[in-house]
């Protein structure tokens, strides 16, 4: 179906390179955008959180309130697999229609491309031995049509978490298990990051690329948990270090790496050709971020304890001080009530304005999801949609009489949009940067 690209005024400079640019600050959102299009052999459902959560029915009213929110930028996922349905097929309705209204509205899109799924002709999904190049041809066809509109993008959200859930633990397509799956799903999806971020850069001289991973803190419990701990951190930092280069002959993963299945050839790629991150983002949660190594009946555990707020600034600093990035929280929110959530809120917002009086560049603080999400255990469920929610937004998530999710904002609106109203005031500039902690 043809449609127009998105209309408006042409973006000169978007919020997060004005912030960049200028040491400023950037309020966003966000809405949960998980698409895995494979059905569970089991159950026959697939995970398609806009379909879910009504997203697709209900979108123009959904981007009025996040104009109402006061926000100047939103991570805004696209869907692959309605965008290119099949080889060779194009529909950009369900981009142009959504992104254009967000420019109308003057808000930055920071384009998501691919969220953990792919469309379901790709067989093997990330494996496909031609996946780099068809994510390569779905961002240049994507970049083509919003040049001189939009200049932010994520070429793939969290590449170590879609490696662990469709590569390690087997729960999504390609479906391997084990360190060697994860692996060999972790390089193809960061080659399909190079390819897709030089398609972005040829199409848009501006871009401002967001690279976004899950960011997690491994501790021990025990002295002799130590070095394992270490070892987990940097698994963390692996998607990271190969698309910017830095999985050489003395990275301490590479022996393991290869040890478990990829050739040295495969590795020495990245360093041929690295990606050039602008901005990193960090998506971290009270609920997962806090990694415990402790040993139960002999077995390797890893709990998650409820992280308080000095998460964020540990993570922060971590980051920054291994990468010299400027940082994007990029996803963070907490479940449960309102109260809960209104802690977590102004708790993470006041350790943001800790991160950067200690000169962290923190660019921006993103509330996600903007309402409830549906939880992933929904594909192997049996159980409506409104069985799986999880109300982590502004807005909780309620069905009507028809059946259909509405938006019930709770007080969280107004507390998120007096922190937008309170703009760059509300963390403080970026101090002088002081010594990182020994250890980091």
């Amino acid at each position: 179906m043809a449609t127009s690209p998105p209309s408006g005024a042409p973006l000169r400079q978007g919020a997060l390179s004005h912030a960049l640019e200028h040491s400023g600050f950037v309020w966003l959102t966000g809405i949960e955008d998980t698409f895995i299009t494979a059905n569970h052999p089991v159950t026959g459902r697939s995970l398609d959180e806009y379909e879910l959560t009504g997203h697709y029915r209900a979108w123009a009213s959904d981007l009025e309130l996040m104009a109402e929110l006061g926000v100047s930028a939103v991570r805004y996922g696209i869907p692959w697999h309605r965008i290119n349905p099949a080889p060779q097929t194009w529909d950009f309705t369900w981009m142009d229609e959504p992104l254009g209204r967000l420019l109308e509205l003057g808000i930055e899109p920071v384009v998501d491309l691919v969220h953990y799924g792919v469309p379901a002709w790709i067989e093997d999904a990330f494996l496909h031995p031609d996946y780099p190049q068809l994510v390569a041809e779905y961002a240049a066809r994507v970049a083509e049509r919003l040049r001189g509109r939009v200049q932010s993008f994520t070429p793939l959200n969290e590449p170590r978490i879609t490696a662990w859930y469709t590569g390690k633990l087997g729960f999504w397509p390609p479906y391997q298990r084990g360190w060697s799956g994860f692996l060999r799903v972790l390089v193809a999806v960061c080659r399909g990051i190079i390819e897709t971020e030089r398609q972005l850069r040829a199409a848009i001289p501006e871009l401002l690329s967001v690279h976004v991973d899950a960011a997690d803190l491994y501790t021990a419990a025990e002295p002799e948990l130590e070095q394992e701990a270490a070892h987990r951190q940097w698994i963390g930092f692996l998607a990271l270090d190969l698309v910017s280069g830095r999985v050489d002959g003395a990275h301490p993963l590479r022996r393991w790496v290869e040890q478990h299945g990829v050739a040295a050839r495969e590795l020495d790629v990245f360093l041929e050709r690295p990606a050039r991150p602008d901005v990193i983002g960090l998506n971290l949660y009270p609920l997962f971020s806090k990694k415990v190594l402790k040993r139960n009946a002999g077995r390797l555990r890893i709990s998650m304890p409820y992280a308080e707020a000095s998460l964020v600034e540990a993570l922060c600093s971590l980051y920054h001080e291994r990468y010299r990035c400027p940082l994007l929280i990029s996803e963070t929110a907490t479940e449960g009530s309102v109260a809960r959530r209104a802690a977590w809120l102004g708790s993470s917002v006041a350790a943001v304005g800790n991160s950067r009086k200690s000169g962290i560049p923190v660019l921006g603080y993103t509330w996600w999801p903007m309402f409830a999400l549906i939880a992933w255990a929904y594909r192997q469920g049996k159980k409506p949609p409104q069985a799986y929610l999880k109300q982590m937004g502004l807005w909780d998530l309620a069905a009507n009489q028809e059946g259909e999710l509405t938006r019930i904002p709770t007080s969280l609106v107004d507390a998120y949009r007096g922190y937008t109203g309170g703009g760059l005031a509300t963390v403080g500039k970026v101090g002088r940067l002081t010594p990182v902690a020994a250890g980091h």
